[in-house]
């Protein structure tokens, strides 16, 4: 979580492609695609969209290593947060 951002990456084998995670924003809802960080689904404010996508490119590798534990059923790794 950063800047009242909520980032969530769900733990269940055979999760769809392509990798992803999901992030939140009061009502809005949007998910990103890891390879290409950019949204594919939902759509949160303008600031918050930038934020977001700036996250997901600084720590792509991690998201990418994430996503091949979520695959496998384990537990995603905490990545840090935007500051």
């Amino acid at each position: 979580m950063f800047y009242g951002i909520i980032i969530c990456m769900y733990f269940v084998p055979g999760e769809h492609p392509p990798p992803h995670f999901h992030a939140y924003y009061g009502e809005y809802t949007a998910t990103v695609d890891i390879r290409t960080c950019e949204l594919i689904e939902g759509n949160l404010p303008r600031k918050q969209t930038k934020l977001v996508l700036a996250w997901a490119e600084l720590h792509q590798q991690e998201l990418m290593s994430d996503w091949s534990l979520v695959m496998s059923g384990k537990e995603p790794l905490n990545i840090q947060p935007l500051q």
